[in-house]
């Protein structure tokens, strides 16, 4: 039986600015060679991420990281996930 690890990459992020009273919070997300921004509307439960290269590859991952930790996030600070996929 193979024991085939499945591909990793870890995405990194920095909160660049958070606003509880308007439910928002923006920054940018790097993955290998990828790097975006995004706008996360807690409130509203919408995620714009841009540019739009290679965005499918991120979106889904970012959102779950930003719904699970939220409340620990804040401005300057720096965090990282890993995704089950090479990208």
């Amino acid at each position: 039986m193979s024991s085939k690890r499945l591909p990793e990459t870890t995405a990194y992020v920095r909160i660049t600015h958070q606003s509880w009273q308007q439910g928002r919070i923006e920054g940018e997300v790097r993955a290998s060679d990828y790097h975006w921004q995004f706008q996360w509307r807690f409130n509203r439960g919408e995620l714009s991420v841009e540019p739009s290269l290679g965005r499918a590859l991120i979106q889904e991952p970012l959102g779950r990281f930003l719904e699970k930790c939220d409340y620990q996030l804040e401005p300057g600070g720096d965090y990282s996930f890993t995704i089950r996929a090479e990208i």
